[in-house]
């Protein structure tokens, strides 16, 4: 998208994920909470958008509002909403629903004026199945007789980790797959990348322009491409350089950058496609198959104010000026090497690529979440 103005004045929405972006457990993503302050005080309207299903959005907003990011419940936008209005489109008000999960879906059935009940004896016509750490094997137990049965069975997602402050730890793809397992069927899934969660996110927010912002190339990413809505990677959580270098083209965002400053930077300084391979004092080729990287020898690094092209206060902007002239050169590559119909193919050594990265001096943001 050409525009003169910063991303915050560029889109009415941001559509901002939460874990690796805002915050990590109980934690602010390093300059989150100033980053979203400023975007307000520009105009730019926030939806805090979540494939965690575990919690409603009053809790959501008040854990938001302890680590100093301004939200309200009417911001917050959950996947266990997305799967409720999906329920709520097939099913007569009242019917009850057997959850597997916990307090996020029992609240988001109930304001979609279903019954959540917790047995497959209860009379459920259909199962919902979002995250919740108090979910063991008899709920598991009664989710698998239940959707044995024949029952309707939505999830709310199928990320397979959530992140927690010890690292990685089972999501609840990971619990869906014990009952598709034991079931041999596949759910319904309402969140991230799927349709349903950015419909749900635009229709609660409002928004006309949006922006979706995230760490996840296969959530975040993915599902901002399939509604043809435009996307800011960060680099504070889940994403590595190298996954974004060898990304296929449903996977890529539409812009890049270090953190939640980057709201403040003007489009063309964060913009990635395939084929512009020069950003700033960076440039890369592919020769024989191997990604090189080299710099304009009176590059100094930059600088500048937000909103005028240059970096946020304390951003390397070489680094990221690096990461786009990779990720353009090996996208090209890779793109014209792909087979009609496919999606891509690996045209450049996996192992030089990481070698021009770390040459580069390419590293993750320091708030690696998970």
């Amino acid at each position: 998208m050409d525009a003169v103005q910063p991303l915050t004045q560029t889109y009415d929405v941001a559509l901002l994920d939460l874990d690796g972006v805002v915050y990590v457990g109980a934690h602010p993503v390093p300059h989150a909470p100033e980053a979203l302050q400023r975007a307000r005080a520009d105009g730019m309207r926030l939806a805090f958008v979540t494939n965690n299903a575990s919690r409603p959005p009053e809790r959501v907003a008040g854990h938001l509002t302890e680590i100093g990011v301004e939200a309200r419940p009417d911001e917050v936008v959950t996947s266990a909403q997305a799967a409720a209005r999906l329920l709520a489109e097939r099913l007569p008000s009242g019917s009850k629903v057997l959850v597997v999960g916990g307090e996020g879906l029992e609240v988001a059935l109930r304001e979609q004026d279903l019954v959540p009940v917790s047995g497959a004896d209860d009379g459920p016509v259909a199962v919902v199945q979002g995250f919740s750490p108090q979910v063991g094997w008899p709920l598991l137990a009664e989710g698998t007789y239940a959707v044995a049965s024949g029952l309707p069975w939505i999830a709310t997602n199928t990320d397979p980790v959530v992140p927690t402050d010890r690292g990685r730890a089972p999501g609840n793809g990971t619990l869906v797959d014990a009952i598709r397992t034991a079931t041999g069927r596949e759910p319904v899934v309402a969140g991230k990348p799927e349709p349903p969660m950015h419909r749900e996110a635009m229709l609660r927010s409002g928004a006309t322009r949006p922006l979706v912002v995230g760490d996840r190339l296969d959530t975040d990413i993915e599902g901002a491409n399939a509604a043809e809505v435009d996307s800011l990677l960060v680099l504070t959580g889940v994403t590595d350089p190298i996954d974004l270098v060898m990304a296929p083209p449903q996977l890529r965002p539409t812009y890049v950058g270090l953190d939640l400053r980057a709201l403040q930077l003007l489009p063309e300084v964060l913009t990635v496609r395939a084929g512009e391979a020069t950003a700033g004092d960076w440039h890369a080729v592919i020769d024989d198959g191997r990604l090189r990287l080299t710099r304009d020898a009176a590059g100094d690094g930059g600088g500048g104010e937000p909103g005028a092209g240059g970096p946020a206060p304390g951003v390397d902007d070489g680094e990221l000026d690096a990461l786009r002239a990779a990720c353009g050169a090996v996208w090209a590559a890779a793109d014209s090497a792909a087979p009609a119909g496919t999606t891509g193919g690996e045209a450049v050594d996996r192992a030089s690529i990481q070698a021009a990265l770390d040459a580069a001096r390419i590293t993750r943001a320091s708030a690696r979440a998970y």
